[in-house]
């Protein structure tokens, strides 16, 4: 990751701690057309533009994220449209998952976009998110130097290979940092039924973009999502050793995102208005064409997965869900 990039990254966390003294609140009389504003995203044309700014005009949305999402460049790629569109601004602000959803329970986001369900579904029970969506997928990948010590290339099972990683005690460098991809690391050793530590493991408590240049100096072995890997793979010497579901590894590696608005009934402070205008149109075909159609070096990063013939209801709710209605 650029130097000016990790700059960048520097300013906006920095700024986040101020998120509510910088928001613009909506008033009392605006509550009222929050269903309007969010279905005026499939509006077209000059009355689209005209109802939005009269609702939100000069509004900052703030969005916290997952690094893979601000490390690739895709939100500087697309979030021109929505801001154009709406007379907005949009502070997205990149940390892990698990940092992600925290700002949020604090107040301190009004949409979250990231990629761990078990995660978001934790969010979405205790109260704090609302209107989930599922909104765009990719995979990880088990990446390591060409060498391959360990000897784990093409193996298809991704638990077998961390097991042969452990077994040979080859450099492993894990992001340590309750991002979506640390958590899927630890589900991975769990599953392979390996409590990885030594020497040969390193937690470094970085985004993804931080841990593949570690990886790369110390020629470990590291998870990460296909889309960082590939806007970083120009500048390291790693290489995908097992790959994930989209290139036919196992379906283990799949990495689904989603996006919630921060439900306003906890934090009254929170711009339920323009968060739910930002998921109708992040989840509108224009958008997820646009995610689609975004690529580095020829490679498609993000797949798009809110528009569906087949659609899965079951996104909008936390897994095991049940109504607290009984009958007796």
């Amino acid at each position: 990751m650029s130097e000016q990039r990790s700059t960048a990254d520097d300013g906006r966390r920095s700024r986040l701690s101020g998120a509510t003294s910088r928001r613009s609140f909506l008033k009392l009389g605006a509550v009222a057309g929050a269903t309007g504003l969010a279905g005026c995203s499939q509006v077209t044309g000059g009355e689209q533009s005209q109802q939005a700014q009269a609702g939100v005009s000069g509004e900052t949305l703030t969005l916290t994220t997952t690094t893979s999402t601000y490390d690739t460049g895709l939100l500087d790629a697309i979030h021109t449209d929505f801001e154009e569109m709406y007379d907005v601004t949009v502070d997205a602000v990149a940390q892990g998952t698990g940092a992600a959803l925290e700002s949020a329970r604090n107040g301190d986001s009004d949409v979250v976009m990231v990629h761990a369900r078990g995660l978001e579904d934790e969010f979405m029970r205790n109260g704090y998110g609302i209107n989930r969506r599922d909104l765009m997928f990719n995979d990880f990948v088990i990446v390591g130097p060409e060498s391959d010590p360990a000897g784990i290339q093409g193996m298809g099972s991704a638990t077998d290979a961390l097991t042969t990683i452990a077994e040979a005690e080859a450099a492993f460098v894990s992001r340590g940092d309750n991002s979506g991809t640390h958590t899927k690391e630890l589900n991975l050793w769990d599953a392979a039924g390996t409590d990885p530590g030594g020497d040969w493991y390193q937690e470094t408590g970085t985004g993804m973009g931080e841990a593949l240049n570690v990886a790369n100096q110390q020629g470990a072995y590291t998870l990460s999502d296909r889309g960082t890997f590939i806007s970083q793979r120009s500048e390291i010497d790693l290489t995908i050793l097992v790959q994930g579901p989209i290139e036919g590894g196992p379906e283990i590696l799949s990495n689904p995102y989603g996006i919630m608005a921060v439900n306003p009934g906890v934090h009254d402070n929170a711009n339920y208005d323009l968060a739910m205008a930002y998921i109708g149109w992040i989840t509108s075909p224009g958008a997820q064409n646009a995610i689609s159609e975004y690529t580095m070096n020829g490679e498609q990063l993000f797949f798009p997965e809110a528009i569906s013939e087949d659609p899965d209801f079951q996104q909008y709710v936390p897994e095991g869900w049940s109504s607290n209605s009984s009958d007796e």
